[in-house]
């Protein structure tokens, strides 16, 4: 199989996964959670021993741990569960702490809390930079083309798509050391947790500095 006709197949399952609107999330990605079947007030309780991490109101204060504020509930439930099946593995703090969510519903609680909270917000950084970032996240690269949009499948400022279909998580606002961190982790293979491995293929053929463009971009909207 060349290259290119990869890239096509990738294509392909991107525009199927996004035309399903959320069937295909619900259906055939394991764990997966419906919107409402989390009670967000029982999960701010149950979320207090997240805060330290993922800040109380969701927006973390240190860069190696993810603002959650505003993120899809069924994404969030997703993660979680694969941190504690072995789909997720390198965050050994994560896996600790998903290992200590016994609970179905503890978690969905959780996500449906963390998904109520005003959706995270950026700080706008160096601006030249987050402008070769924006060009990258609207039209892609010269390399994959508008295949590496960001903008497909994360959506207008990186907000999502749409709740009903968590495989694409919200990422405009996040942190952008942690950005970052994911897009070479998908690179390098450490991170193998996405679907059909899209994210891969994506971040492979992106350069160093296109990723860290792309995140100041991402972390300032």
């Amino acid at each position: 199989m060349t290259k290119r006709s990869g890239r096509g197949i990738i294509v392909l399952l991107i525009v199927l996964m996004m035309s399903a609107g959320g069937v295909y999330a619900e259906k055939n990605i394991a764990g997966s959670m419906r919107d409402g079947e989390g009670d967000p007030k029982a999960g701010k309780e149950k979320a207090e021993m997240c805060g330290g991490c993922h800040g109380a109101d969701g927006m973390s204060i240190d860069p190696a741990f993810p603002h959650l504020a505003g993120q899809y509930a069924g994404y969030t439930y997703k993660q979680v569960l694969d941190f504690q099946s072995g789909n997720r593995s390198a965050d050994e703090t994560m896996v600790a702490m998903a290992g200590m969510v016994t609970d179905v519903q503890d978690l969905k609680d959780i996500s449906a809390y963390y998904a109520s909270l005003k959706m995270m917000k950026g700080t706008p950084g160096d601006a030249e930079l987050a402008k070769k970032g924006e060009k990258l996240n609207l039209y892609g690269n010269k390399k994959l083309g508008d295949f590496a949009a960001c903008v497909r499948c994360h959506g207008e400022q990186g907000k999502g798509l749409d709740k009903k279909n968590a495989l694409f998580p919200v990422i405009g606002g996040q942190s952008k050391d942690y950005l970052i961190k994911q897009l070479r982790d998908f690179k390098s293979g450490v991170r193998t947790n996405d679907p059909a491995g899209m994210m891969a293929v994506v971040a492979q053929g992106m350069t160093d500095e296109e990723i860290i463009a792309v995140s100041e971009y991402l972390s300032g909207l």
